[in-house]
C-alpha cells in the first residue's frame, strides 16, 4: 500500500519563468550580449555536455573542486563560449547564483499546495528528491513549500544523484518507509522514472503538458493517463489504496 509520494523539484513542484530573462539581463549588466532564442537553444545543450562529463551517479555539484558555486560558474563560461561571446565576469556568475536561489526567480505551479495538503489529509509521507545544490532547502522555505515535506533530500548533500537508487533510497530511510510502499513523481524518464524503479519504488513521469506513465516494478507496464499536472493525484493514489473488491463467484 502506498505510504509515501517523494517528488522532483524543477518542473515538477517549480519552474522559473523568467529563467532566459533573467540570464540575459545580467549578462547585459556585465557586458555581453546574449540573444533570447540562442540562449534558450544553447542551455539544455551545454548542460547534456556537462552532464555527459560527469561520473555516473555522483553528484556534479559536490564533486566540483570548487562545490556548487563553482559548476554553475563553468556552465555560465561555457554557455558563453557556446555564444561566441568573451568570458563571463566571475561577478556574473556570482549575481546569477544568488538569484536562482531566492523565491522571485521561481513560481509554484498552481496545483501544487492543494495537491500536497490533500496527500498529507491522506496520510501519506512526503519528501523532495531532486538533482539539486546546497540552495534547495531554503528556496523551498521561501516559496513555502518546505514546511510541507517530512524530509528534503537533494544531490549535493547525498553525493550522489538521480537516477542513482541509492539517492531515493536514502529519501525512504528518513522517511520509514520501504521502496514497495512509496511513489516517486517526476518529468525525467530517465533521472525520475528508471531511477526510482531501479529503487524499487513506483514512479509516476509528468510531463506538462502530456500524458504521464505510471509504472509498477513488478511488472514495467505502463498505465497511459492524460494527467497533465498533480491536482488528480491524490485521487489516483486513493483509488490504488483501496481494498480490491472481493471476487464475485462465476
Amino acid at each position: 500500500m502506498t505510504r509515501a509520494i517523494t517528488f522532483d523539484v524543477t518542473r515538477t513542484l517549480i519552474h522559473s519563468p523568467r529563467l532566459i530573462e533573467i540570464y540575459r539581463e545580467v549578462l547585459g549588466r556585465h557586458g555581453i550580449d546574449a540573444p533570447a532564442a540562442e540562449v534558450r537553444r544553447l542551455m539544455p545543450v551545454v548542460w547534456q555536455e556537462l552532464d555527459c562529463r560527469a561520473e555516473v551517479g555522483r553528484d556534479r555539484f559536490s564533486a566540483h573542486p570548487e562545490g556548487p558555486r563553482g559548476w554553475w560558474r563553468r556552465f555560465l563560461e561555457r554557455l558563453c563560449e557556446h555564444l561566441g561571446a568573451p568570458p563571463p565576469s566571475p561577478f556574473a556568475a556570482a549575481e546569477l547564483y544568488h538569484r536562482f536561489g531566492r523565491a522571485e526567480a521561481w513560481e509554484v505551479y498552481p496545483e501544487v499546495p492543494g495537491t500536497l495538503s490533500a496527500l498529507s489529509r491522506l496520510g501519506l509521507r512526503l519528501a523532495v528528491v531532486s538533482n539539486w545544490d546546497e540552495r534547495l532547502p531554503l528556496l523551498l522555505d521561501d516559496l513555502g513549500l518546505g514546511r510541507r515535506f517530512d524530509a528534503v533530500v537533494y544531490s549535493a548533500a547525498v553525493g550522489v544523484e538521480k537516477p542513482d537508487p541509492r539517492i531515493f533510497l536514502h529519501a525512504l530511510e528518513r522517511l520509514g518507509v520501504e521502496p514497495e510502499d512509496a511513489v516517486h513523481v517526476g518529468d525525467s524518464v530517465r533521472e525520475d522514472v528508471e531511477g526510482a524503479l531501479a529503487a524499487g519504488m513506483e514512479a509516476l513521469h509528468l510531463v506538462r503538458p502530456g500524458a504521464p506513465s505510471l509504472v509498477r516494478p513488478e511488472s514495467g507496464q505502463r498505465s497511459r493517463g492524460d494527467l497533465a499536472d498533480l491536482s488528480p493525484l491524490p485521487d489516483l493514489i486513493e483509488i490504488s489504496r483501496a481494498p480490491a473488491p472481493f471476487p464475485v463467484p462465476g
